[in-house]
């Protein structure tokens, strides 16, 4: 019989986890004033990780949940090779992973660095342990029960007609927005860039290899398919240097437009296509690069161990008039940095995809939870990286031009003002280093995150030369980071329409009928892809006008999912669980609701939509302008814009209210009856499917 009790081995290799994520925590804690390595913020993060993983989310998957499986899946049950598709788990962690792995993790921390290291440390970390992850993993398993049913489809039938039809409708508004402003990285990232385009060109007809290979040449043979995938991916990105400099150059020179009009073409393939052949092998395929890069970007923190140049924390924390971004640490930091940490669109992925791909139900944690810390770390090494640029470099770069001007000697002066020193000739040294005109101004987190990565593996390789080599494989390397989110997002997005439409019209909801899956498909491509083509055409217009949204739009997002999580929690007979999710939604309720008051009331322009709609209407009556405007009719976008946002973040915190306030009612209902509340759980069916491991029951439900 074998022995149950604790291995010592086991305890000493969790006791030395802990010891060394402490240690990095209380250096992080009791530095006061000097300077701090960025190898104590990797220690902590990575010691949390472990910890979390290997503890906190088998309590949920064990007690909370209650995994079980010997219970088939929808991609068992339901399986039609389109959709519905048993996926290995290895290859379904890579698609997940790369699907929730867009911006946010890259850009947020980037920008949420004027407010020092340590609260954005402290949020990511705890943040993900705590909240974001919890959510992924808990909104993947409850619609894994549920025949994979969308996150909007699930509040219609867990909350009510009233907070789900809110619900449904804050949802699909919502994702237009984030898949636009995605798309829109992505565009301003390859635009001009033939290295870049070339690169993730060659994703496409490599995921398709690799798609097939698995499917009719070497069933089963993931690690065949993956050195395949792993070797064409590694020739691509070498074969775009070669492009950039030869005579194919002019045919990837693609310009905005261009890409808008790719983008959305491929967005509509990837949807239809049958999910093996194209949209999980090639996320899958991504997910070497990501994970790739970013644990040499570790191992190079670990090497050149640099100084976190920032302070802990920064006095824009809580004067919120940081150059950057205004606003108070609470609550702005945490709309900032949402993915990462907590994010809405997350739960998008976890009720689309993948619960119509998964096996077990086991692997919900692996690829719920597990995905979400892998995410979490990306976001730590965003943070590392700008934190360990100069500030004067890094407020050159990311304060925006009305402030900095346009040239180096008016870039250096505005910095000089705000208490950081920098020089012209060190502005005009450190954009000659990576290859470009000026560094000045360029706003939005990418190009600081690329600096940043350049400085530390150039640093790594003992090549100061080669740092306009990895600045520009940075680039790429978040254009490639960014897309993989807008192929399967349309994806989701196609799923959410055909469960609002299929309440309406039973046929377009199901997910065999192929004209249904045409039609919706190209509805949500149609309706991101107009807000990003306006957006590329017109800097006031389009995506542009609603990119102020997307940090409270999608922690709302959030909102809702952990009140439909909550919600089922309680409705099952999980009570005593429900704090696992309540806890984060009221945190996530105090942040969201706060930030989004402040948007609509604050006096400051910088904050308040309509404060700002007054500050551009009185500058224009007295006949000013005033930045980014460079004319009356830019003033005229301003004064629009304004109203529009402020009017869009009233409606949907409206709507979160209607939501959060009919899950009370339902909670409280289902605490004081004595029935059992009826379940949209799909019934028990065994599980004909063995994979090789030792079933995980935690009994059924």
């Amino acid at each position: 019989m074998p022995s149950s009790g604790i291995r010592p081995r086991s305890v000493l290799l969790w006791t030395a986890v802990a010891l060394v994520g402490a240690v990095g925590w209380g250096v992080l804690a009791l530095s006061r004033g000097e300077r701090v390595s960025a190898i104590w913020l990797l220690l902590a993060a990575l010691g949390s990780y472990l910890i979390a993983y290997r503890f906190y989310s088998r309590f949920i998957a064990r007690r909370v949940l209650k995994v079980d499986d010997r219970r088939a899946t929808p991609a068992e049950r339901l399986e039609d090779g389109v959709d519905y598709q048993p996926t290995d788990r290895r290859i379904l962690l890579g698609h997940h992973f790369a699907a929730i792995a867009g911006a946010g993790p890259l850009v947020g921390p980037v920008l949420a660095a004027q407010m020092g290291f340590l609260p954005g440390t402290i949020w990511i970390v705890a943040g993900v342990i705590f909240a974001g992850a919890v959510q992924d993993m808990v909104v993947l398993f409850l619609s894994l029960r549920r025949d994979g049913k969308s996150l909007g489809q699930m509040a219609r039938d867990e909350i009510g007609k009233v907070g789900g039809a809110a619900a449904l409708l804050a949802v699909f508004a919502i994702m237009i927005i984030l898949l636009a402003v995605l798309a829109l990285v992505v565009v301003n990232a390859l635009a001009h860039s033939p290295w870049g385009t070339f690169s993730v060109v060659m994703t496409i007809p490599i995921a398709l290899v690799m798609g097939c290979y698995l499917r009719f040449l070497r069933p089963g043979r993931v690690l065949e398919a993956s050195v395949l995938g792993v070797v064409l991916l590694l020739l691509a990105i070498a074969g775009g240097g070669w492009v950039e400099h030869s005579a194919l150059a002019a045919a990837f020179t693609w310009s905005p437009t261009t890409l808008v009009l790719g983008l959305a073409g491929y967005g509509f393939v990837a949807s239809v296509l049958p999910v093996w052949a194209l949209l999980a092998p090639r996320d899958y395929l991504s997910t070497f690069m990501k994970i790739g890069t970013i644990a040499l970007l570790a191992v190079g923190v670990l090497v050149v161990g640099p100084v976190l140049q920032s302070g802990a924390v920064t006095r824009f924390a809580s004067s919120g008039t940081g150059p950057v971004f205004a606003g108070t640490l609470f609550p702005f930091l945490f709309i900032t940095i949402a993915c990462g940490a907590l994010s809405g669109f997350h739960a998008l992925v976890s009720s689309g995809t993948t619960p119509k791909l998964i096996q077990k139900e086991s692997q919900v944690r692996m690829i719920g939870y597990g995905a979400m810390l892998m995410e979490s770390f990306v976001a730590i090494m965003a943070l590392i990286a700008a934190c360990a640029l100069d500030p004067g470099l890094y407020y050159a770069m990311n304060a925006p031009a009305g402030l900095l001007g346009s040239t180096a000697g008016s870039a250096a002066r505005a910095v000089t003002d705000l208490g950081f020193a920098i020089t012209p000739d060190q502005l005009s040294a450190a954009a000659d280093a990576v290859g470009e005109h000026s560094l000045v101004a360029r706003t939005g987190g990418a190009p600081t995150l690329a600096v940043g990565m350049s400085e530390i593996l150039s640093g790594l390789f003992g090549s100061a030369s080669a740092k306009a080599f990895w600045y520009h494989f940075a680039i790429m390397f978040e254009a490639l980071f960014i897309l993989t989110t807008v192929d399967a997002g349309t994806r989701v997005g196609r799923f959410m329409l055909q469960d609002m439409l299929g309440n309406v019209w039973k046929p377009i909801g199901r997910v065999t009928w192929k004209p249904g899956i045409w039609l919706t498909s190209a509805l949500v491509v149609a309706a991101w892809g107009y807000f990003l083509y306006v957006g590329a055409t017109d800097p006031l217009g389009g995506i542009n006008q609603l990119f102020p949204l997307f940090g409270i739009a999608n922690q709302l997002l959030a909102v809702i999912a952990l009140a439909v999580t909550t919600t089922v929690l309680v409705k099952s007979g999980r009570l005593r669980w429900a704090w696992v999710t309540g806890i984060p939604l009221a945190w996530t309720v105090a942040v969201t609701f706060t930030a989004s008051l402040e948007k609509i009331f604050s006096s400051n322009p910088q904050i308040g939509f309509f404060a700002q709609h007054a500050r551009y209407d009185a500058a224009l009556g007295s006949g000013r302008i005033l930045p980014p405007a460079k004319s009356a009719a830019d003033m005229h976008a301003v004064l629009t814009n304004s109203i529009v946002d402020g009017v869009l973040v009233s409606v949907f915190l409206l709507l979160v209210v209607i939501v959060v306030a009919n899950a009370a009612v339902v909670c409280v209902r289902s605490v004081r009856s004595r029935r059992t509340p009826p379940s949209s759980e799909a019934p028990y069916v065994e599980s004909l499917i063995d994979v090789g491991e030792p079933a995980l029951t935690g009994g059924r439900k």
